[in-house]
């Protein structure tokens, strides 16, 4: 059983579990092999050199991973209700968690057949995003929505940020308190 499940391992799902691993939380996250990021050339991300998108996935995903997070590569093909949980489904397997946060990019189909509202993107080429609050927390109780998929810029620095942003949130509901990670050199 996990806290927190991610849904997504481009720029928004490995920050989020990035942040919620580090917080102790115990993390999983899915990688469906499908995030746009992988064909990016990426010049604009802060504090990074110009990289590909296939190294900046891959550190992100080794940087969550560092915290341990626990890294699924395939592809949720159905997720359901378990009582206070949520039971998420691959070809392969079947795992638990109490909370779980769509970083889809720019797919919604996921949530859309899990029930979740979406309503028309904003971004150019986005179709369809997420139903979320500002917090981006969906209609369903502990179901969350980051980056591209809960509407925000495509761009990877502002999907890591989103992605962290409503990590810091769920933590924060799972402590009952709001969580801060501000680290000091040592």
């Amino acid at each position: 059983m996990y806290e927190v499940a991610i849904i997504g391992s481009g720029p928004a799902g490995a920050s989020a579990a990035l942040f919620t691993a580090k917080a102790g939380k115990k993390t999983l996250m899915f990688d469906s092999g499908k995030s746009i990021t992988a064909k990016a050339w990426v010049e604009n991300h802060y504090g990074v050199d110009a990289i590909e998108g296939p190294e900046l996935l891959r550190k992100g995903q080794e940087q969550a991973k560092k915290f341990g997070t626990d890294l699924v590569q395939e592809e949720v093909i159905e997720i359901e209700e378990n009582g206070a949980m949520y039971r998420i489904k691959t070809n392969n397997d079947s795992y638990e968690a109490e909370h779980i946060i769509f970083a889809t990019g720019m797919s919604v189909k996921l949530a859309e057949n899990f029930g979740l509202e979406v309503t028309e993107g904003i971004e150019p080429r986005v179709a369809k995003i997420i139903k979320v609050n500002e917090h981006g927390h969906t209609k369903l109780p502990k179901v969350w929505a980051a980056g591209t998929a809960a509407g925000v810029s495509v761009h990877t620095i502002i999907t890591a940020g989103d992605g962290a942003k409503v990590a810091v949130n769920v933590v924060s509901e799972l402590n009952g308190s709001r969580y801060v990670d501000h680290d000091i050199m040592k």
